[in-house]
């Protein structure tokens, strides 16, 4: 990931409690993906032990300029199934 200090808010987070889980589970989302493939949520999950919606709002926040503005692509499969990959960087 880029150099930068992940800067994470909300109405539950706490920077004592929260700011470590979720800097490491960033780094562990972008590690997965940074390979440009194509993956499920499922296969992320599974590749790096982090819950469904976690991996779905660390793609989220890769996303976001915050968190390095990467550019997460997504496709429809089927039946509400995507794949996610993360773009090469420019």
């Amino acid at each position: 990931m880029n150099n930068f200090e992940p800067h994470f808010n909300g109405a539950e987070y706490s920077p004592a409690r929260d700011w470590t889980r979720l800097t490491t589970q960033l780094g562990r989302v972008y590690s997965c993906m940074n390979d440009g493939r194509w993956r499920s949520l499922d296969e992320i999950a599974r590749a790096t032990g982090d819950p469904h919606a976690s991996v779905s709002a660390q793609l989220r926040n890769l996303r976001k300029e915050r968190f390095g503005g990467h550019t997460v692509e997504k496709k429809h499969i089927k039946r509400g199934h995507f794949v996610y990959r993360l773009a090469a960087e420019q």
